[in-house]
This record gives C-alpha cells, sequence and structure tokens, in this order.
C-alpha cells in the first residue's frame, strides 16, 4: 500500500511516524495525484504541534505537508481542465503532501511547465505563493525600501526577489550564518538580534516605506517603529501584533489562478525558489526537524519519486 509520513496526535516530533494507507479515490472536484516532490514549511510541524487545530481541523492520524508536485492519476466528478498524465502542483492536499498519492482539490492545482522541475514546483504553492500576493498587496513603488523581517527562509527568499525585480530597495533581517546567501539575492542583510534597529537605520536613516514580515513576535516589534506608516506593515504569521502595531495579517489565497503566475515566473528565471535541499522521502523526519529548528536556508523538498 502507498506510505504516507503522518502525526499520530498533536505534539512534538515523536508523533511523526510512516503508515501504509489504501489509496485514496478522488471525490467531485478532486484530482489524484502521484506526488513527486513535497515542500517542507513551518507550517507543517506547526500543524502538527497543534496551533492550528481550530482552524484546520483534522482527523488523525494525518499526513503532514501543504504543498506538493506530481502527475494525475485519477480525476473526481465534475473537474475540468485536467487530464490524467498532466503534471501539476498545488497547495493544501486534502490528505497531506508527505505521501506517495494525495487528493488536491482541482481549484488549488496549477498545470506545471515542463521547463519547471519538480523540485521547483513543490515549492510554489505557500511559499512562493504567499511572497508573491504580500508584495502585490503592498503595492511597491521603484525606489521604494522594503524591510523583509526573515528573509532567510523559503517566504523571504521569494519576496526580496519579486521586490527586487519591481525596482525596490530591499533590506533583508536574518541570521549571520545567511548574510551571503540573503546578499546574493539583492537584498542588504542586517542580523538579527539586539539592536537590530539601529543596525537597519544605519542602512535606511530615513526609515522604511513598507515591512513584510515573516517572524512576528519580539522580532517584529524591534523593527516596526522604522516605519512612519504603521498601516504598511504586514505579518504572514502574527494577527496579534498586526493588530496592536496597526499593521495587517495577511493570509494567502490558495487557487490555480494565483499560482500559474508563479510557475511563469520560475519558467522564465525572474523567480529562483532557491531549492538547497531535496531529502528522499524516506528521511522525511530530519527534513521536518531541519525546518522546525530554523536552520534550513532557502527552501527544503521531500524528493517522493
Amino acid at each position: 500500500m502507498p506510505k504516507a509520513y503522518v502525526f499520530t496526535e498533536y505534539g512534538g516530533p515523536e508523533t511523526q511516524t510512516f503508515v501504509d494507507l489504501p489509496k485514496h479515490v478522488p471525490g467531485p472536484g478532486e484530482l489524484l495525484v502521484a506526488v513527486h516532490a513535497a515542500g517542507v514549511n513551518p507550517v507543517d510541524w506547526k500543524v502538527r504541534a497543534g496551533y492550528l487545530r481550530e482552524v484546520l481541523p483534522l482527523t488523525l492520524p494525518a499526513a503532514l505537508g501543504t504543498e506538493i508536485s506530481g502527475v494525475v492519476e485519477e480525476i473526481g466528478d465534475g473537474v475540468e481542465g485536467f487530464t490524467i498524465g498532466d503534471e501539476v502542483f498545488g497547495a493544501l492536499p486534502l490528505t497531506g503532501g508527505y505521501a506517495e498519492y494525495a487528493l488536491l482539490p482541482a481549484q488549488a492545482a496549477a498545470h506545471k511547465p515542463a521547463a519547471v522541475s519538480f523540485t521547483d514546483a513543490a515549492t510554489l504553492s505557500v511559499s512562493a505563493a504567499t511572497a508573491h500576493q504580500g508584495i502585490g498587496r503592498l503595492n511597491l513603488k521603484p525606489g521604494a525600501t522594503l524591510l523583509v523581517n526573515g528573509a532567510g527562509g523559503g517566504i523571504g527568499v521569494a519576496a526580496v526577489q519579486i521586490a527586487r525585480d519591481l525596482g525596490a530597495i530591499v533590506i533583508g533581517t536574518a541570521g549571520p550564518d545567511k548574510a551571503e546567501f540573503v546578499s546574493s539575492l539583492g537584498a542588504t542583510h542586517i542580523s538579527y538580534g539586539p539592536g537590530v534597529a539601529d543596525r537597519i537605520a544605519a542602512v535606511a536613516p530615513n526609515g522604511v516605506d513598507a515591512i513584510f514580515d515573516l517572524v512576528g513576535g519580539d522580532a517584529l516589534y524591534a523593527v516596526a517603529g522604522l516605519a512612519a506608516d504603521k498601516s504598511r506593515i504586514i505579518t504572514a504569521v502574527d494577527p496579534t501584533a498586526a493588530s496592536e502595531l496597526g499593521g495587517g495579517y495577511f493570509q494567502v489565497a490558495q487557487n490555480g489562478e494565483s499560482l500559474s503566475p508563479l510557475a511563469g515566473l520560475v519558467e522564465s528565471g525572474a523567480l529562483d525558489p532557491h531549492v538547497s535541499k531535496v531529502v528522499p522521502f524516506v528521511e522525511a523526519a530530519t527534513a521536518l526537524a531541519a525546518v522546525e529548528a530554523g536552520h534550513a536556508l532557502g527552501k527544503t523538498v521531500l524528493k517522493v519519486r
């Protein structure tokens, strides 16, 4: 039977294990996808830890994973625009993404161009989509100064590139070990930690025009004063801080219509997902542990096939 990497109860990594599951049958509006690659994201361990159980209720055990790429194996009733054998990618698989087969809502799927690898495509539905839509929401003008708070992870990597190509001046906070990497993306790297606002002010004495936050908590409060207009602060991770600061909490819209342009950016070379680590499916625990610890550079992807 097909394998899936699941968590059996809410908690820590000790709840994770491989199990054999029957192959799913797609219902109306669904695709059965033979998974080739699955993106590994911080949201995956947060789901396992139970932080999102109220907004994302699950029947346990449940497979981990929120973004996949693969090949359509079966098609449910009422699905249009897809055929068996199509190469696709998409978000929020109904049965989890760390699996050999997954059910994917057709409305949350997009066609994968042949020139885009399965590993790159598996990074687009969550991280790159969040970056693309968040930068779009900020409506940056050429020459505007953007602070990407948390520029070294998957969302930050995409956000820096997208903002840079719009003509923005980008400053990115990240750990000192990621300085060379963040600079290579076209951003001015600033290290996290005490004094971070002063270090940013040294390179942006007039403050910043907008902040795209991917860290939240104290790290967001530490830099929020650099934005004269607090409504130009958006965060993808901390709604409480957004409300208290007068900014906005941003949630990505998951649909195929919004995903297709991202594949085009990768195909044209305008966006490099920077997949830094491709891990065999059998080592899913190791891959997720690295992301949970915050040690991952760029994107980590599980190679399922």
